[in-house]
């Protein structure tokens, strides 16, 4: 019995899952290349997110937006000009309105929620000034 046509067959099958086996070697490479090239990266976000939270709290904070009214600018821009503290009537007078109560009284609402906004501080009852 001429046994080399089953040993040829064996040979060309061997060849086979030897070249199938290389092939599966080197995308088992591949992939291990790109998983820690993926596990770097992971960790230096990881290291930036870190860093960035801990530098959060040393970043200045967003300055508070101002109410939707054409008065509270030209407000911050009186108390900006002035050399010390004012009251709602000089502020009011300074806007050039009367000095009506109600137009004195809805300047010093305005100054109140500028203090509690944090941009102004009252200094002392009634006196208005910008936050230092």
């Amino acid at each position: 019995m001429n046994i080399q046509p089953l040993l040829d067959a064996l040979d060309l099958q061997a060849d086979a899952a030897r070249a199938l086996a290389d092939d599966l070697r080197a995308q088992i490479d591949g992939l291990q290349t790109r998983l820690r090239e993926a596990e770097t990266h992971l960790e230096h976000l990881a290291i930036t997110r870190k860093t960035v939270t801990g530098l959060a709290d040393r970043l200045p904070a967003s300055p508070p937006e101002l109410p939707e009214h054409p008065d509270y600018p030209r407000i911050l821009a009186v108390l900006h000009h002035a050399t010390g503290p004012l009251r709602a009537k000089d502020v009011c007078e300074a806007l050039g309105h009367e000095l009506l109560p109600k137009n004195v009284e809805g300047t010093r609402a305005k100054l109140k929620r500028l203090v509690k906004l944090g941009i102004l501080s009252e200094a002392d009852t009634g006196n208005f000034a910008r936050k230092q």
